[in-house]
C-alpha cells in the first residue's frame, strides 16, 4: 500500500524515519544471530514485561528506573519475518508524511512518545501479565492517528485478494486507518472478557489502540495541523 500524491518538490528527506528504519532492521538482524536461550534472555532484559514494570513501581526490584527503559527499547524488537515487515511498511508509507509535517526533532519526540504511552495503555490493561510485549506497533499507530488528522481523504493504494490473484484499490486514508482503528478496539474490548485469551494470539491491541488515540492527541499539539500544507508522498 501507498498514498497517492503530486510531485512535492518541497518535501524534506525523512531521516528520522530513514534511523528507524535502519535502528529497527539492525536490531531483527542481531536478534537472528542468537540462539533461542540468548532470544529469551535478550527479551527479557529489554522487552516491555508488564509484570516486571509493576513490579518496579512497587520497589520490588533492584533497578526500577531499568524497567522505564524498556518502554522505549521494547519498540525495536520484534517477534519474526511478518511482523516486522509489516511495521517497517506502515512506518515508510505513514511515517515519512509525518515527519515532513512535523520536522525531524519533533517527529522524533513524537513517535517515540506515542509508543511509551502506548506500552503504559496495555501495561494498565494486563499489569499482570510475563508476556513479553515487543513491537513498533504503537508508536506506528500514533503515526497513523496523526495521518489521519492530517491527509484524511489521501488515496491508499491497496490489495485486494480476489481468490487467486490480487488487484488494487484506491481507499481514502479516513476509511483505511478508520476500519484499522475499528478493529483494533473491538479486539481490545474483547480481551476484557475472560474468554478472550490475549496473550494466545501475540497481539497487543491495548497498546495499538492507545498509540493511535495517543497520536491524534499528541500530534495536534507539536502544532501538525499549523504546518505547511503538503501533498502525502510515497
Amino acid at each position: 500500500m501507498v498514498p497517492l500524491r503530486d510531485n512535492n518538490p518541497t518535501s524534506t528527506t525523512p531521516l528520522v524515519t530513514y534511523g528507524l528504519l535502519g535502528i529497527n532492521t539492525a536490531v531483527f538482524l542481531f536478534q537472528l544471530s542468537l540462539s533461542q536461550a540468548g532470544i529469551d534472555t535478550f527479551f527479557e532484559h529489554w522487552a516491555l514485561v508488564p509484570a516486571q514494570l509493576t513490579q518496579s513501581f512497587r520497589g520490588a526490584l533492584q533497578a526500577p528506573v531499568y524497567e522505564w527503559v524498556t518502554l522505549v527499547s521494547s519498540q525495536f524488537l520484534h517477534g519474526g519475518f511478518f511482523h516486522v515487515g509489516g511495521n517497517l511498511l506502515y512506518l515508510w508509507v505513514f511515517g515519512n508524511n509525518i515527519e515532513d509535517q512535523l520536522g525531524h526533532l519533533k517527529f522524533l519526540i513524537f513517535y517515540l512518545s506515542c509508543g511509551v504511552l502506548a506500552g503504559l495503555v496495555q501495561w494498565i490493561f494486563d499489569p499482570y501479565s510475563t508476556i513479553p510485549t515487543i513491537g513498533a506497533s504503537g508508536a506506528i499507530a500514533g503515526v497513523m492517528g496523526a495521518y489521519i488528522l492530517r491527509f484524511p481523504r489521501a488515496q491508499i493504494v491497496t490489495l485486494l485478494p480476489l481468490i487467486i490473484f490480487f488487484t488494487t484499490i484506491r481507499i481514502p486514508a479516513i476509511f483505511f486507518l478508520g476500519f484499522w482503528f475499528a478493529q483494533q478496539a473491538l479486539f481490545s474490548l474483547a480481551s476484557l472478557s475472560s474468554n478472550f485469551n490475549l496473550g494466545a494470539g501475540g497481539v497487543a491491541y491495548w497498546a495499538h489502540s492507545g498509540g493511535f488515540v495517543f497520536g491524534l492527541i499528541l500530534a495536534p499539539l507539536l502544532g501538525l495541523m499549523e504546518a505547511k500544507p503538503r501533498s502525502p508522498r510515497n
